[in-house]
């Protein structure tokens, strides 16, 4: 008796998720910046587009699991900066990101896709990140003559968090403004520290090798839904 009860149980909790789920496929679409050793300290300062997509499966109204893929340009220059000194050395650098991340979506309010009437909510994301980027050493440092020479590629872990605001015009898609900012586990993106045979070169680094680099994504979201409908009314 107790197997059987067990297994009707189990049969009632798969139904249940199989008919509680509701997934969206969509896309990003986002100016880039980064923030370190180089260039402009500002949060928020668009240089380039990135690009991406995103999955969310719907647990219910609050959560969400979210995962999704990017590519972007990371361009910064010192061209436009408050500080002195940067702004002097005039260093410019440029890497291509390519990232995966996944993590968990908590809605400020409910947000009911099975509702006819418009839903708005904030909404805030936190997970993690893998991404792989070029490597770059700065030669000829104090000199006209500065060079920032290619010499490979790493990957590294980052700890994202996305802040934004989404609309359900309808139940068929989703359109979201969105601020999403990485803490990378690196701090090379731009030179400053690098790694592998050369990482022992101290003449090779600048800046303040205690901090990590950053990176951000300001932009638009779209997502399409699919999937049965979760029922979120009470019995």
């Amino acid at each position: 008796m107790r197997v059987k009860n067990s297994v009707l149980i189990a049969f009632w909790f798969m139904g249940f998720w199989s008919n509680a789920q509701f997934h969206e496929l969509g896309a990003v679409i986002a100016g880039t910046n980064y923030i370190g050793d180089v260039g402009s300290a500002r949060y928020v300062a668009p240089r380039k587009m990135g690009y991406g997509l995103l999955y969310r499966y719907n647990i219910n109204t609050r959560h969400s699991l979210r995962a999704g893929f990017a590519l972007a340009t990371l361009l910064e220059n010192e061209n436009k900066t408050n500080d002195i000194n940067r702004f002097r050395r005039q260093y410019e650098f440029e890497n291509k990101i390519q990232e995966a991340h996944a993590g968990m979506e908590f809605n400020f309010v409910d947000f009911n896709l099975h509702d006819d009437s418009n839903a708005l909510t904030p909404y805030l994301f936190l997970g993690v990140s893998y991404f792989r980027y070029d490597l770059f050493r700065v030669e000829n440092q104090n000199t006209n003559q500065v060079n920032f020479d290619f010499y490979g590629k790493d990957q590294a872990f980052g700890l994202p968090v996305f802040l934004g605001v989404k609309w359900n015009p309808n139940p068929l898609f989703v359109i979201g403004l969105e601020l999403g900012v990485r803490y990378t586990l690196t701090d090379n993106l731009d030179g400053s520290n690098p790694i592998n045979e050369y990482a022992d070169i101290t003449e090779l680094k600048f800046g303040n090798v205690g901090n990590n680099d950053w990176f951000v994504f300001t932009g638009l979201t779209i997502s399409f839904t699919f999937g049965d409908l979760p029922c979120y009314c009470k019995e």
